[in-house]
């Protein structure tokens, strides 16, 4: 665990990877190579049934400051500067997209050990403003996710989130959707050796009075190899292997079947990722 309760983004967070990354339904390519002076270039394409997607993303990093410029099939550019710790514990990000006149943005995080804070403006006459905090310690924190739309004058987005943690256990429970979702999410490592962990999400929603429980787990079988599986109280079971078969280089297989429709045909996802 890092030091000070980090951003509101990491409540539930741990939870939230166990249960949700790496899985997919889709046909993945990355590649990632690097240039002598330090320039990575990585480019992907993702086969999503008839159609195919794809991308390439050029790194720059110079001192404190990452350049990143990527551009899609759809001739999309968008552009991101990171400046890391101008000041101990401060980031600046700033983003925008091309032809997009509307999205550039920038943010501001700053990372302490009793507080993690986030704010982002949009760079237009009328900006969405976003503004997240969280106070506490690496074991304990307490956070609010608040977006405000100053062209409308209405709070878009109003979240809380609280979290707890220790050497094998984190636990988390959010406020969101204005109070209409509440999420309680857990984390627990069974055996730090294997990296054998589990985990639970229960999101209940007020105004449909529905309830999603997702539970799953994980286990590496060698170093190299790691497996998954989740199920969801709506018959949804799914189930992953990763494997790194030379280093920092990723293959992974994923499948979903709907157990109370057996008839369909499961999803078989595939990704590879190449990094010299």
């Amino acid at each position: 665990m890092g030091k000070g309760p980090g951003l509101y983004s990491d409540i539930g967070k741990k939870a939230r990877d166990l249960l949700y990354k790496d899985y997919q339904s889709d046909q993945k390519f990355t590649i990632t190579t690097y240039s002598p002076t330090g320039v990575a270039i990585t480019s992907s394409g993702t086969k999503k049934g008839d159609l195919f997607l794809a991308d390439v993303n050029t790194q720059i990093k110079h001192k404190n400051i990452t350049t990143d410029i990527k551009v899609d099939t759809n001739s999309n550019l968008f552009s991101t500067i990171t400046v890391d710790e101008p000041t101990p514990g401060l980031k600046t990000i700033f983003s925008f997209k091309v032809p997009d006149q509307r999205s550039g943005k920038i943010e501001l995080q700053y990372l302490h050990e009793h507080v993690g804070i986030s704010s982002s403006v949009g760079l237009t006459a009328n900006p969405i403003v976003n503004l997240s905090g969280v106070i506490g310690s690496n074991g304990v924190s307490l956070g609010g996710d608040v977006a405000y739309d100053t062209k409308t004058g209405d709070f878009i987005k109003c979240n809380a989130g609280f979290g707890f943690s220790n050497a094998d256990l984190i636990a988390a429970f959010t406020l969101n959707d204005k109070g209409n979702t509440v999420n309680a999410s857990y984390y627990h490592i069974v055996n730090p050796i294997t990296n054998t962990a589990v985990g639970a999400e229960v999101t209940h929603s007020l105004t449909t009075n529905e309830n999603t429980i997702t539970v799953g787990t994980q286990h590496t079988l060698d170093p190299l190899t790691t497996v998954k599986a989740r199920v969801n109280n709506f018959g949804k079971a799914s189930a992953l292997i990763q494997h790194e078969w030379r280093p920092r280089s990723l293959l992974t297989i994923s499948g979903e079947v709907d157990t109370k429709a057996i008839e369909k045909t499961a999803k078989v996802g595939l990704a590879l990722a190449l990094k010299p």
